[in-house]
Order: structure tokens, then sequence, then C-alpha cells
């Protein structure tokens, strides 16, 4: 099937762009005032959502039907700022499974708070979206996971000193107090190791640990991460997948294994060799990515959409 030309969004002028700063109305309203811009933009409901990290972007640009919407123009959303983050939403079919998918994300170390960072899930949430995929780029620490390696997250440890769901809890998107028992689900994970083996990619599983950045880890640190049980480390993530488990959307986590980790190799780590590693494996990434969404979609759709949180009209 041909591949129909994508759209942009226009951003308008800049005193009609959304600041990323609490305004009048809760974090639900801002959300739900998100949701509804996004989908005056298309006439696409989709149900799975991918967030697309440091250098994996491009798998968006092979949407179908495709309509992209920077996040500038987007009520109260943040705007990436990190090296190989577009910063666009793209709303567009995968093999006519109706997608969305961010071109970036935002980070702690660029001085967002934990609920900005996280503010995309919940617009996804009042969306209507019933499971996430969220990439990344990480480091190795597991001597197996070398360079190249794509690794689908079994559990993670957060050590970024922070968490979305502090403050005030809206009943409306959660409970107070989210379980994370199951945090990735089982389901897609073994979907998705199963698709990796049989495409030959020698698909994995491992547990991520997310630190703050921007510095990459010391090889003291490295060490400590090991000993704790940790397999990647990253900078993302982690407050993504609280905030789904939060929102009761399904969660599917892949790292991109793009460096060994510091004391590792006796190199130093540089961010390019992160996004030249992305773009060298990306053609692997973006064929397990489609080898498994349609599984997903059938996961989600025999679930229906009986959830607590549904759509915007």
């Amino acid at each position: 099937m041909k591949k129909k030309p994508s759209r942009t969004a226009s951003p308008g002028s800049p005193s009609e762009r959304w600041p990323t700063v609490a305004v009048a109305g809760g974090e639900f309203e801002r959300a739900d005032e998100a949701a509804k811009y996004v989908f005056g933009q298309t006439r696409l409901r989709p149900k799975i959502a991918l967030v697309l990290g440091s250098g994996l972007g491009a798998f968006a640009d092979e949407f179908e039907d495709a309509v992209k919407i920077p996040y500038a123009t987007i009520p109260h959303f943040p705007q990436s700022t990190a090296i190989g983050h577009a910063g666009k939403l793209v709303i567009g079919k995968v093999d006519g499974i109706p997608v969305a998918g961010m071109q970036g994300r935002v980070h702690l170390y660029e001085g967002y708070s934990p609920k900005e960072i996280v503010f995309p899930i919940r617009v996804f949430a009042r969306m209507g979206v019933k499971a996430l995929i969220l990439t990344n780029a990480a480091g190795g620490i597991k001597r197996e996971f070398t360079q190249g390696r794509l690794v689908v997250i079994s559990d993670h440890i957060n050590l970024q000193g922070a968490n979305p769901l502090v403050g005030p809890n809206d009943e409306r998107f959660g409970p107070r107090f989210s379980d994370m028992s199951y945090a990735y689900d089982r389901r897609f994970r073994e979907m998705t190791v199963g698709e990796g083996n049989r495409m030959g990619l020698g698909v994995s599983e491992g547990v991520y640990a997310a630190l703050s950045g921007p510095s990459f880890e010391t090889p003291a640190e490295i060490r400590y991460l090991r000993g704790i049980g940790a397999d990647l480390v990253g900078m993302s993530t982690v407050p993504e997948v609280i905030t789904a488990c939060h929102c009761g959307i399904r969660v599917l986590g892949i790292s991109c294994v793009t460096n060994a980790a510091a004391g590792i190799l006796d190199q130093p780590l540089k961010h390019e060799e992160v996004l030249e590693t992305g773009e060298r494996v990306k053609g692997q990434f973006i064929s397990l990515l489609k080898a498994v969404l349609p599984g997903i979609a059938e996961s989600i759709a025999a679930i229906g959409d009986s959830g607590v949180f549904g759509g915007v009209s």
C-alpha cells in the first residue's frame, strides 16, 4: 500500500502558542483541552500510542494518512529540546492500525518538572489510548547487552529522585496509590520477545534503571546499579510508565542499547554514539514495532472500551 503524504499542522504565531506552565484549571482539564485539540486535527482515534526516543523518531515518518502536529501548537504540551527529538506528535496508521507517535519526549535534565514530563501521557489517557509503547536509548550494564541490542524492559528501578504522582491526586486519572507489580504488560513482553526472536534479532528482557542525567554515570555508579539488579540505564521512560499505570494504560517498553555503560569498555561515552547506533539499528527496531502492533491491537480490542478512561468527544 502506497503511503499517503503527511501534512503538518500550522504552529501559528508565537503569541498563539500554549505555555507548558500551570494555568487556570487542573491537570485533568488541561489534558482534556489538549486531547480535544489533537482530535480537531485528525479523524483518527488511535488506541495505541508510541513514545519514540533518541534517534528513533523516524518510525513516525512512515505512518500512512498522517498528520504531524508540532508540540508547540498543542495546548500546554512540553516542547523537546534534546538532540534527536523532533518535537512532533504524528497521528496516522501502521498497516491500517491507527496510532499516535511522539517524535521525541522531554526529560528531567531539560529542566521540566515530573508533571510536565508526563503530561503527554495524561493527554493520551483523555484520548482513549489503551496501550503505550515506550522506546529509549540505553546504556548496557549487563555484558551480554552489547551495542545495537534491542531489549524488552521487564521492570524498572526509579533512581531519578522524583515521582510524577507526588502532590494532590485526581481520582479521574487513577487511584492515590497506584500498583506497579505488573508495570510492563506480561503479554506484550512475551509477544515482543517472541517476534524478535522469530526475526532473528536476539531480543531478550532486562531491568531498566532511570537516573536524572544529563551527565552519564560514573563507573562506580554502574557497579552499584549492577549490584542492585539493573541491566540497562537511561534518563527517561520511568515517569511515563508510572503515569500510564496510574491511568490504566498497558505498557510495553523497549530499549535500544546504544552504548556500553561507563566502565564496561575502556573508552569515554559520547552522545554522538547514541545517535549513530540508533540510526544503524532503526530498521530492525521499526520492523519489530510493526511486527508487534497487530498483536497489541488485537489484545486491547478483546478488552473493549469498558475501562474508566474514555476518549473526548
